[in-house]
């Protein structure tokens, strides 16, 4: 393990320094060209970043009503925890101050189109047809690694494995707010 590490530190070094040596090597070349592309890319990494603590925290609130939630059809009694799937995630986007319609087929409205599941990212909602193939009846929330989070009728606030059981090829899209 020792070996791993040491090589580790050592390519995250030459890495660091090559990344160095770029920057100061352009900045000295055309310093104002370098200031804009080193502004442009912090800028970059900060968005990133704030879209990552956003998706972190849009997971964090929908984890914390596992076990508070019961399932209604077409419910939306947010002071009796009684909610349908679209409801739970127009709830949850909420408490994280973005505001998305009511309706599974409503929400496929709001952000960008996702049609790759590989393409999907944390945060971002999920489609699906647990009744009519290709008609959009459920939505969820992506949490990474095929993971989703979703108040069900047969068990409240759940997180599933889209890619694997009864949800593998119910996929329709989703959606990157």
């Amino acid at each position: 393990m020792k070996v791993f590490n040491r090589h580790g530190k050592i390519l995250m070094g030459i890495t660091i320094s090559l990344s160095f040596l770029t920057t100061v090597g352009s900045m000295l070349i055309n310093p104002t060209s370098a200031h804009a592309e080193t502004t442009q890319s912090y800028s970059k990494m900060v968005f990133s970043a704030s879209k990552t603590v956003q998706a972190d925290r849009l997971i964090s609130t929908a984890e914390s009503y596992m076990g508070k939630v019961k399932y209604g059809y077409g419910e939306r009694d947010i002071q009796h925890l009684i909610l349908d799937c679209s409801s739970f995630t127009q709830l949850v986007f909420k408490h994280n101050g973005i505001s998305i319609p009511w309706g599974s087929k409503a929400q496929t409205s709001v952000g960008t189109p996702v049609t790759n599941k590989a393409n999907l990212k944390k945060g971002d909602l999920v489609m699906f047809s647990v009744g009519t193939p290709g008609r959009i009846n459920h939505v969820g929330i992506y949490m990474g690694n095929g993971m989703f989070i979703s108040n069900t009728s047969s068990s409240g606030v759940v997180i599933r494995d889209m890619n694997s059981g009864y949800w593998k090829n119910r996929f329709i899209t989703g959606r990157h707010l």
